[in-house]
């Protein structure tokens, strides 16, 4: 097909290596792959890359791009060049990405600067109070007592104060970027505004105007904002941390493709908040998106329907007993059909045991390899005690040493369980880096490869999920409500999300007499008791 994709899996690369050992069967391989490239010229753009860095090279940024998919086979060849096909469609995309990042990346240092400016305001204007009539008119001021000294201790300590608060809740690295503007945010910062402004209208026409001479007066006036600064900083705990603690809502999240499942109770929140609290749980609490298992469903489901024909019985020009015998002989291949469509369920049923018994099989061989590797660890940990200081070998390099001994191994299992394109040779020799570094067990190592992890265990380049829409019917301004439905929607799938509202309990209390678990316990004297 000319319009097909021609990246594979979750990774927009699909890497082709040009050395190997293997001269024969590869080489035509490689030859029949660029006749069909260079056929598909017109809908793809060929990238050639920069030669490759030495495999456990400090860039190993780069050495996951030129990573070749069959690295257990061909585990101790360094590839030169590699080539990366992109279709049209992804160069697009990913411009898009670019534009769309670099917006949220003005829009984000543009919220920091109107707040840095607002903080900077609220902070001057109570020393401008102060200030301002030893500028103005000096003379003229009464001299301050004792009292108004304290109040000068008052508002250095409120204000400092009130800065490691507002540094404490507002200062903090933004989690996300949100579609539209955080209302209660906005409606603190208007108050802010206002406040300030109507202390200076009241400084101006009262103080400056009249060119007030008692300076106690003045300094208690900028204490009384300062005072009032706290309390709006209170207001805003209150908004933004406290109201949302209790959860009222449940919110159900289903993953369109694999329908992964995951429940959350949360607070009073607007939708755009609730989505990010969402993807910040998706993360951690859904396994990784793994497109590979879906396509086996797919294929049995092409096969299954293409068995199934159906004939046109009235054809143009037919009698009506041409007509009669070609409708009985459709009907009887359509029912041959029918009856090999019943039975798919057997099909699918030894297609899933051959598949379990090849992953256990796969999965014993690994477990087997992984075992003796650690075993020759533990041996080459012995010798090298006995050496100098300057022959020990560090993890890295002993991790590079035992690798190929249970790459192929890895390879196959990471295959069968259609896992390949999730792990790249350079993640696998640094995580077995760090297991040899901390003195971890073989099973440990094993963890990461034989369960499917969490989307935050694999790199950034393998789940491509940076930018997410929020589809919505309501406002997303607007708070949770009961049958509310929202998307949040990626490259590759989308979060469905409904909420229910959590139900009022009601609890009744039911006294139980103590005396009413004492019972009597009556002898005769004809029993042996």
């Amino acid at each position: 097909m000319d319009t097909e994709s021609t990246y594979s899996g979750y990774s927009y690369y699909s890497g082709r290596s040009r050395g190997s050992h293997r001269h024969g069967e590869r080489s035509r391989d490689r030859h029949k792959s660029r006749s069909k490239e260079s056929s598909r010229m017109e809908k793809s753009v060929t990238i050639n890359a920069p030669p490759a860095e030495p495999l456990l090279g400090d860039q190993s940024v780069r050495g996951e791009e030129v990573q070749d998919d069959n690295w257990g086979e061909t585990t101790t060849a360094v590839t030169g060049t590699s080539e990366h096909s992109l279709s049209q469609e992804d160069i697009v995309r990913i411009s898009k990405d670019l534009d769309d990042s670099v917006g949220l990346d003005c829009k984000r240092y543009l919220n920091v600067a109107l707040s840095v400016i607002l903080g900077l305001i609220v902070f001057l204007t109570p020393l401008a109070f102060l200030i301002l009539p030893h500028l103005l008119w000096p003379d003229r001021l009464r001299a301050c007592g004792t009292a108004c000294e304290g109040l000068f201790i008052s508002v250095a300590f409120k204000l400092l104060i009130l800065l490691l608060a507002v540094w404490a809740l507002f200062f903090r690295p933004p989690r996300a970027g949100l579609p539209r503007i955080f209302v209660f945010r906005a409606l603190l910062a208007t108050l802010v505004i206002l406040f300030v402004l109507s202390y200076w209208l009241f400084y101006g026409v009262r103080i400056l105007d009249s060119q007030d001479e008692d300076y106690q007066g003045i300094v208690q006036y900028a204490v009384s904002l300062v005072d009032a600064l706290l309390f709006i900083h209170y207001l805003a705990i209150v908004l933004l941390e406290l109201r949302q603690l209790q959860p009222f809502f449940s919110l159900c999240v289903i993953r369109s493709t694999d329908g992964a499942t995951q429940h959350y109770n949360l607070g009073q929140l607007s939708i755009q908040r609730a989505a990010v609290v969402i993807l910040e749980n998706y993360y951690k609490d859904f396994p990784v998106h793994n497109p590979a298992m879906l396509t086996a469903s797919k294929s049995r489901a092409a096969k299954h329907l293409a068995g199934l024909k159906v004939y046109n019985v009235d054809g143009p020009g037919g009698n009506n007993a041409a007509a009669g015998i070609a409708q009985s002989q459709s009907r009887a291949m359509i029912a041959a059909a029918a009856r090999r469509r019943d039975s798919s369920h057997n099909e699918l049923y030894y297609e899933e045991a051959e598949h379990e018994r090849r992953v256990r099989k796969r999965r014993a061989r690994l477990v087997v390899a992984v075992e003796e590797a650690f075993t020759h660890i533990r041996h080459m940990q012995e010798e090298e005690q006995k050496k100098a200081p300057g022959d020990v070998m560090d993890p890295r390099e002993a991790a590079q040493a035992i690798f190929p001994s249970m790459a192929r191994a890895l390879q196959k299992y990471l295959r069968t369980t259609r896992q390949h394109h999730l792990h790249s040779m350079e993640s696998i020799q640094q995580h077995l880096a760090f297991c040899i570094t901390n003195n971890m067990t073989p099973k440990a190592f094993l963890e990461s490869y034989l369960t499917i992890g969490p989307t935050l265990q694999y790199g950034k380049d393998r789940w491509l999920a940076k930018q997410w829409t929020l589809i919505s019917e309501a406002s997303v301004t607007s708070g949770l409500k009961e049958g509310a439905v929202f998307l949040l929607k990626c490259i590759d799938f989308s979060l469905v999300v409904t909420t229910k509202k959590i139900p009022y309990i009601q609890l009744a209390e039911e006294f139980i007499d103590p005396k009413s678990h004492k019972f009597v316990l009556r002898l005769q004297s004809e029993t042996s008791v």
